[in-house]
């Protein structure tokens, strides 16, 4: 009943010219870039650049919204009905009507303008992950666990498509807002530090997701860093801080529930950071006991989790903290693998059943790779 209210309120709100507009623009093509020319062009943050990057906007955003609203109407076992997915399409019309309606960015006053409401759209979409992670719930709630619905492999390619374009669409309004700081930290350019210090950064996830296991667990095992302290290259600190800090938070939570009941002395996670010509490679190993090899196909998929469930039909979607919803519903691989292809690089894992996993973080050290664009 919810979800016909639900749908039923979307058509009254959204006109028909609007819908044929969001499928006009959706069959537009997308324009990708690279992180060395959002460097290239963010290293001067001058009125006619931050006009020309509201002008791309203005035009190149309706399109990425445009597709991924046309793909929550038409998704696989009744998932576009269910509420918490009406819910995600409702905001992604809203937020392509907000743009389209805004008229050709001709001067600062206007570039100000459109800054300010797409930095609104990008808070708007804040909770699309659990909201999402919500609905395939729903979905397999009332699914048959008799019926194989072959793995549910449309529903995880969907996902992938569709997180991968959210993360380009949050890159793309963070950075253009990230600009108009008038005093950004040294090297510094919008989201991107042009000499961040991958051992740095891994050091600080690390301390993050000890803390959470302390929380927790009550303790936690060590972490041991290895690499070069003075080598830098230019890359998204945020983005890495998030795929460390989930790969040292599942192998701290493996290590410690292997351990916590032994004698033996527990083991600490071993991070090692080398930079290659072309990647830089960060490995995450543990002696956590490891995963079955029957059970490694299913770690990038969305529906799985060793972890408790924490999200249930009454979870208080608020603005929540994006480490701390992912952790336990089966999302922080499959995003944190979204997350390094997304500038050209990889995530691997690799395991021996009975004594641990290594994590192979490959992140391109180039940065020439242009953006993927599902």
């Amino acid at each position: 009943m919810a979800a016909k209210k639900a749908a039923k309120k979307g058509s009254e709100i959204f006109s028909k010219s609007m819908i044929e507009d969001v499928h006009k623009w959706g069959c537009l093509k997308q324009t990708g870039v690279s992180l060395r020319y959002m460097m290239e062009f963010g290293s001067e943050p001058n009125d006619r650049n931050l006009l020309i990057s509201a002008q791309f906007l203005h035009k190149e955003l309706p399109i990425r919204i445009a597709r991924r609203a046309i793909e929550l109407e038409n998704l696989p076992y009744g998932l576009s009905h269910k509420s918490a997915v009406l819910k995600v399409k409702d905001m992604y019309l809203d937020s392509f009507r907000d743009i389209r309606s805004f008229p050709d960015i001709k001067n600062m006053n206007d570039e100000r303008t459109f800054t300010e409401m797409i930095k609104a759209i990008k808070a708007r979409h804040n909770n699309v992950v659990p909201s999402l992670a919500l609905g395939v719930q729903q979905l397999k709630k009332c699914m048959d666990p008799k019926i194989d619905y072959e793995d549910l492999d449309e529903i995880h390619q969907f996902l992938d498509r569709f997180y991968m374009s959210r993360i380009g669409i949050r890159m793309l309004i963070g950075q253009h807002v990230e600009l108009h700081n008038p005093h950004p930290a040294p090297h510094r350019v919008g989201y991107i530090h042009t000499k961040m210090s991958p051992l740095e950064v891994a050091r600080n996830a690390s301390e993050d997701a000890r803390s959470m296991c302390c929380r927790e667990y009550g303790s936690a095992p060590d972490v041991h860093i290895y690499g070069d302290p003075n080598f830098t290259f230019p890359y998204v600190p945020a983005h890495l801080h998030m795929m460390v800090f989930e790969l040292v938070k599942n192998s701290l939570r493996a290590v410690q529930e292997r351990f916590m009941d032994s004698d033996k002395v527990t083991p600490p996670v071993r991070i090692i950071v080398a930079d290659g010509v072309e990647d830089v490679t960060i490995k995450v190993s543990d002696e956590g006991g490891g995963i079955a090899r029957s059970g490694l196909p299913r770690i990038f998929t969305y529906l799985y989790s060793t972890a408790r469930n924490p999200l249930d039909e009454h979870a208080d979607l608020g603005i929540a903290d994006n480490n701390v919803t992912m952790a336990g519903y089966g999302y922080g691989l499959p995003i944190c693998r979204l997350y390094a292809r997304y500038f050209g690089g990889d995530l691997q894992i690799i395991s021996m059943e009975g004594y641990g996993t290594d994590a192979y973080l490959h992140l391109s050290r180039l940065g020439d790779s242009q953006e993927p664009l599902p």
